[in-house]
């Protein structure tokens, strides 16, 4: 069944998103602030679900279509073959926003549209209540200028819930940014790694993964698994292929310090659950005791912010030791993540190489990348 998948992303990685999803082999229809839409069939979902690094949710997207009034949302939501994907055990629940729309009533839209998938599937299967005892169906009514777009949610719990989170500190960076800071850095496999603020871990983990190829979702459960939609077949199958693609033999080089040393063995913990404990080192370590193990390594970071934990002597030590990292080994590349606009001058001087607006929670956030000059044998 040919079907319209949507990859819902924090602002500023749709384009990280979009790639992943080309990998995969689908074929893009439209890249829009916060998601990216394509399509696919009930193996992509399964396969969307299983691989996106990046990516906050993937979403089947029932239909698109203008509505002023309530009468037109019902008759238009109600059209639609639900019967097609809700059995009769079906339980679901209806979700919503509306933006500078005639229908504004949130609470008022939900309920409308929840009213018309009833009434379409009691019609279809000649009953008046539901047990509502099978899998979820999460459904979104998003309401924007008048133009409403019905979605049902496939992930359930949202991509970045990995699953290998045992142990955590203040403020960890979400497992999908932290993978989408290590593809934005073009690190890979045989290059070294450093997280010298590394927390519980996220960024060194999350890099473990993509070098060893482990796909992030083989170790929790989605919504659609359940889903009459999808055989069961078809997730054996591609559980299966997600295991026999891990890369047990990458050679990884990745470190991750903390001066915290709770956090340090919540990283090892985690590290352990996500099976990728034997390739990252962690060790209590002040950044200013930073040093290379390598040349043309890569340093990602995400220091504390003054808006979060960390005070500003803190803050200041760990940019004094970045800066002077760099400046004493110019072939290593820092990328740095931060609320701070100033952060760039503070660290290194200079502009960066290259910036990117990205989000971390609800805090704007830039992603420096001082970019380090490569060495060659020639060059030595």
């Amino acid at each position: 069944m040919r079907l319209e998948l949507i990859a819902t992303a924090t602002f500023g990685l749709e384009a990280v998103v979009k790639r992943e999803i080309e990998q995969l082999g689908y074929r893009i229809l439209k890249t829009e602030d916060g998601k990216v839409t394509y399509m696919g069939d009930e193996r992509a979902i399964v396969r969307s679900n299983l691989w996106l690094r990046s990516a906050d949710r993937v979403l089947l997207k029932m239909a698109e279509f203008e509505a002023r009034e309530f009468e037109e949302l019902f008759q238009r939501t109600k059209a639609l073959d639900w019967e097609q994907l809700v059995p009769l055990d079906g339980k679901f629940t209806v979700t919503g926003t509306s933006v500078k729309s005639r229908l504004h009533s949130v609470p008022a839209c939900q309920k409308i549209v929840k009213k018309a998938i009833v009434e379409k599937l009691k019609e279809f299967y000649d009953v008046e209540t539901f047990p509502e005892t099978g899998a979820q169906y999460t459904v979104k009514a998003t309401i924007l200028k008048d133009r409403v777009t019905l979605t049902i949610d496939t992930s359930g719990a949202g991509l970045h819930k990995r699953g290998y989170r045992q142990a955590d500190v203040a403020a960890p960076i979400k497992e999908t940014l932290a993978a989408a800071l290590v593809q934005l850095s073009f690190w890979k496999a045989g290059r070294i790694l450093v997280d010298p603020c590394c927390g519980s871990g996220t960024i060194p983990i999350e890099a473990a993964m993509i070098g060893r190829n482990i796909a992030p979702g083989l170790n929790r459960s989605f919504a659609c698994e359940e889903w009459e939609l999808i055989e069961k077949d078809i997730w054996r199958e591609e559980k299966k292929a997600a295991f026999q693609a891990i890369d047990y033999n990458a050679e990884l080089e990745i470190y991750g310090y903390d001066i915290n040393g709770r956090a340090v063995r919540a990283a090892m913990e985690n590290a352990q659950e996500a099976g990728v404990d034997d390739c990252i080192v962690f060790r209590r370590q002040d950044v200013a005791k930073l040093e290379p193990t390598g040349e043309n390594g890569i340093i990602i970071v995400n220091p504390p912010y003054g808006e979060r934990i960390g005070e500003e002597a803190q803050i200041k030590e760990i940019y004094k030791a970045l800066g002077g990292f760099l400046k004493d080994y110019p072939d290593w590349s820092l990328f740095m993540i931060t609320t701070d606009k100033e952060a760039e001058e503070r660290v290194a001087g200079r502009k960066a190489d290259r910036r990117r607006k990205l989000y971390n929670g609800r805090l704007e956030t830039c992603y420096y990348q001082f970019h380090g000059q490569r060495r060659t044998l020639e060059g030595r």
